[in-house]
């Protein structure tokens, strides 16, 4: 049986209409995390050569850096998730986090004279701090915005969330391109102020579009907002602890092997709770939902430890081991960065298209199936540029075909796993548990990011910036996680039935999201119904 059969419903009475057959509102939040993306994975493709040329520091220790620091800005949407679950509604969650995103990005151009015994490292520290901060309160809040605009069982989710991951990857590729090649070829300054700017216009569009979405995410008592707490109203309070906060992250930032501690307790604490409450406040068909949402979720840190190795160890590989000279100019590394998502623009349509054909038909993967698929691609990846490297030789540059064939490879998994899984989780999710089930699957995508620093730790050497990569140990580590890979994708394939039963999709349905609102005849999904408000 397909996992998405139902004809969309027609337009609310009262909405802002459609575009080419999806809410208005889907675009707003497209276009607001494009220039969000912009500035992440702007910043991203310099961070790593950034450690390394302009803080001096060892490769080891840059790639810890970035773990940790990547790691974080996926561990502290569980925070803003259950922040806007049960105070601010996502839509000020998003507002508040995009603010700080944009200061915190402006405060990466101030970069002084480099070298770790240049005071200006504090204020380098401090910007990723906020950032951090700043991103557990967009990334799992915005996600579940393009979520309430559909009904559960609404066929057009998959290709709807697929659509919001182009606009992901539409920022990141040009975020990647223009960022990396100002910061690498111009000055860093230039690079992470373009970043700057990215983040300012998602801020801008986010604000202007907010009518198109049509009241959802809002606050579940805005009432209780108002109120005061100590003098203060308590959402001007939850506003100022957040920004206290960030004085925790800088220093977990600058202390990384804290933060594989803190993701280990504060990740059985979150698994624990999610146990507690679906076995005892949901009904048995909620309950084994979670137990599936939680098998997905586990899938994360394996796969993101592996993918993210293209931020760090390959980002440096294909500086040094890869001749990169296209139609006779030598490309900047940094801007290989944006390989994966103009892949994704051009083959993210197509798995759109692919799932809904297939789904009309009876014939689409169930989610865990993809999920099979999408870690097996990761692995060949890995194995095919290992292979092409022995192919003309250790002591040779590698050519360049071979880091665009890993990264698609990489793509089309990522396709199959992870704007699947974003739609996933909020299909499966009670409606008032939507935005701590979000954040605990970026926790695990943190979890993820953090094994990848520990992975790229094992390819670097010891010595200072600039050091070359032990070009064998780098393909020997390549070659064991792609056999790794490969296996455990199929062993996910297989068990994938068991899986989808779990998911009971065969009786999920549409819950309503106002009083009143089931005499209209038709299946919303943004609200809370009653009967789930349990907290």
């Amino acid at each position: 049986m397909s996992e998405a059969t139902q004809t969309p419903a027609a337009g609310r009475p009262g909405g802002s209409g459609e575009i080419l057959g999806h809410p208005k509102g889907l675009f707003v939040l497209f276009f607001a995390e494009m220039w969000e993306r912009f500035s992440y994975y702007g910043m991203r493709a310099l961070l790593i050569f950034y450690l390394v040329k302009h803080w001096l520091f060892a490769e080891p220790k840059a790639y810890l850096i970035y773990g940790a620091y990547t790691s974080l800005v996926y561990i502290t949407p569980v925070l803003g998730g259950y922040l806007a679950d049960r105070y601010l509604g996502q839509r000020k969650a998003v507002l508040f986090g995009a603010v700080l995103l944009t200061i915190g990005q402006f405060m990466m151009a101030i970069g002084g004279t480099g070298g770790q015994s240049d005071p200006t490292i504090n204020v380098f520290w401090l910007a990723l701090a906020v950032i951090i901060v700043g991103s557990g309160f967009l990334k799992a809040n915005i996600s579940v915005i393009v979520g309430q605009l559909y009904p559960r069982t609404d066929v057009r989710r998959d290709g709807a969330y697929t659509i919001f991951y182009m606009g992901i990857n539409t920022g990141a590729a040009t975020g990647a391109i223009i960022a990396g090649w100002l910061g690498e070829k111009v000055g860093w300054a230039y690079g992470f102020g373009a970043a700057g700017v990215g983040m300012l216009l998602g801020l801008v569009v986010f604000m202007w579009g907010k009518p198109l979405l049509e009241g959802h995410g809002e606050a579940p008592d805005p009432a209780r907002l108002k109120k005061p707490v100590f003098g203060v109203p308590f959402e001007w309070l939850l506003y100022g602890l957040s920004i206290a906060s960030v004085g925790v992250i800088w220093t977990l930032i600058q202390y990384q092997g804290v933060v594989g501690t803190i993701l280990l307790g504060s990740g059985v604490v979150l698994l624990l709770y999610i146990l507690l409450v679906a076995f005892f406040r949901l009904q048995p068909e909620d309950r084994d939902r979670i137990f599936a949402i939680i098998f997905l979720i586990a899938l994360q840190p394996l796969f993101w430890g592996l993918f993210e190795q293209a931020g760090s160890s390959l980002n440096l590989f294909t500086d040094r081991h890869v001749d990169r000279e296209i139609l006779g100019l030598t490309v900047p590394a940094s801007l290989f960065q944006s390989i994966n998502p103009i892949y994704i623009i051009l083959l993210g349509p197509i798995f759109a298209w692919l799932w809904q054909a297939l789904g009309r038909r009876g014939l689409e993967p169930s989610t865990p199936l993809k999920f099979g698929l999408g870690i097996i691609q990761l692995g060949l990846g890995f194995l095919v540029l290992v292979w092409g490297a022995h192919l003309v030789g250790i002591d040779n540059p590698t050519p360049v075909i071979f880091i665009f064939l890993i990264y698609f490879l990489h793509t089309t998994g990522e396709l199959c796993l992870s704007p699947v899984g974003l739609s996933a989780m909020n299909r499966l999710a009670p409606a008032h548990m939507a935005s701590l089930i979000m954040g605990a699957w970026f926790f695990a995508t943190a979890g993820g990011n953090f094994v990848a620093g520990m992975i790229a730790r094992a390819t670097g050497s010891e010595g200072g910036g600039g050091t070359e990569l032990a070009k064998e140990t780098v393909l020997s580590v390549y070659h064991e996680i792609g056999l790794v890979a490969v296996a455990i994708g199929v062993g996910v394939a297989l068990v994938s039935p068991l899986v989808k039963r779990l998911m009971h999709l065969d009786t999920l349905r549409d819950e309503p999201e106002l009083a009143g609102t089931e005499e209209l005849g038709e299946p919303v999904a943004a609200g809370v119904h009653p009967e789930l408000e349990r907290e």
